[in-house]
């Protein structure tokens, strides 16, 4: 079906997704005061999977659910696999070790491996401007870690750096097999955050984790689940259906780690390192770097 242009909506929708996913970082290191990254991403999970259930039942037609073939459950099986379960259980768990202000931009780093990914599993070629995107990132990840301590160059927590990265790595791979999959986007995500949620609830039963979700303050959890797992992937995807050009929308992605920080700030009370900053704009540079010379968006 033929989506009509429309730009300023697009800008709308899309300054709404990054004023909402510049919550969540704060929103996660408030949820795990009472639930651990387990029982957060059980509940967190959940509530997404209503969101998408609702969007599916009230859309109108000729836009029904597609019934899936057989090699099409597999692929959600393992996109749900990818994400939510294992990026968001690795994400929480980040948040549960590092500084919101750590945590946030050091995942950001995601574009950076994407491409490096898309060399082999791709088979793109490997070019310079990427070789000092990489280059340039990882600095900035390595200044952010000293949270603070850039003369004394001592990496805090790196075994959370590792997972932050690692996050970044489960992402990219999520991304590369999300590429080809022509399916309708809110179907994808139905069926990815439905299999996640079996995956999810064998976890939780396996470590003891579900019983203690019911007796902890899940509202946080709640507020995750709809603005970072749930309504903001659709509006998103909405925000680049109607823009003219899906650059002009997707830069817009990289205003919402500064944007964090004020949240961070304000509302969980963190100082702001410093190397917070150096850090940061240095990972943003190398995203922006990897993308010189690439052909401009149709």
């Amino acid at each position: 079906m033929m989506v009509l242009k429309n730009q300023s909506r697009a800008y709308l929708l899309a300054f709404l997704t990054v004023l909402f996913w510049s919550t969540v970082a704060t929103a996660f290191k408030i949820a795990l005061r009472d639930l651990n990254y387990i029982q957060l991403l059980l509940v967190a999970n959940f509530t997404s999977l209503v969101v998408y259930s609702l969007i599916l039942l009230v859309r109108k037609a000729p836009v029904g659910f597609h019934v899936p073939a057989m090699h099409e459950i597999g692929l959600s099986a393992l996109q749900g696999f990818l994400n939510p379960f294992a990026y968001y259980l690795v994400i929480f768990k980040v948040y549960s070790l590092l500084p919101a202000q750590v945590a946030q931009p050091a995942n950001f780093i995601w574009p950076v491996v994407l491409m490096l990914l898309s060399v082999p599993l791709l088979k793109q070629p490997l070019r310079k401007t990427g070789m000092l995107a990489l280059l340039v990132s990882f600095i900035g990840v390595i200044i952010l870690s000293t949270q603070g301590n850039l003369a004394d160059f001592n990496i805090r927590d790196p075994f959370g750096i590792a997972l932050a990265l690692s996050s970044s790595l489960i992402w990219s791979l999520f991304w590369i097999v999300n590429l080809k999959d022509t399916r309708d986007g809110v179907q994808k995500l139905f069926l990815s955050t439905l299999f996640s949620m079996v995956y999810i609830l064998i976890l939780a039963l396996l470590t003891g984790n579900f019983m203690p979700v019911f007796t902890r303050p899940v509202y946080a959890a709640i507020y995750i689940g709809l603005f970072e797992m749930g309504i903001t992937f659709v509006l998103w995807l909405k925000a680049l259906q109607l823009s003219e050009s899906t650059a002009r929308v997707s830069n817009l992605i990289y205003l919402t780690p500064f944007a964090s920080l004020v949240f961070i700030h304000f509302i969980l009370g963190e100082h702001l390192y410093y190397t917070t900053f150096i850090g940061l704009c240095l990972i943003v540079a190398g995203i922006a770097i990897q993308e010189i010379k690439k052909a401009p968006d149709q």
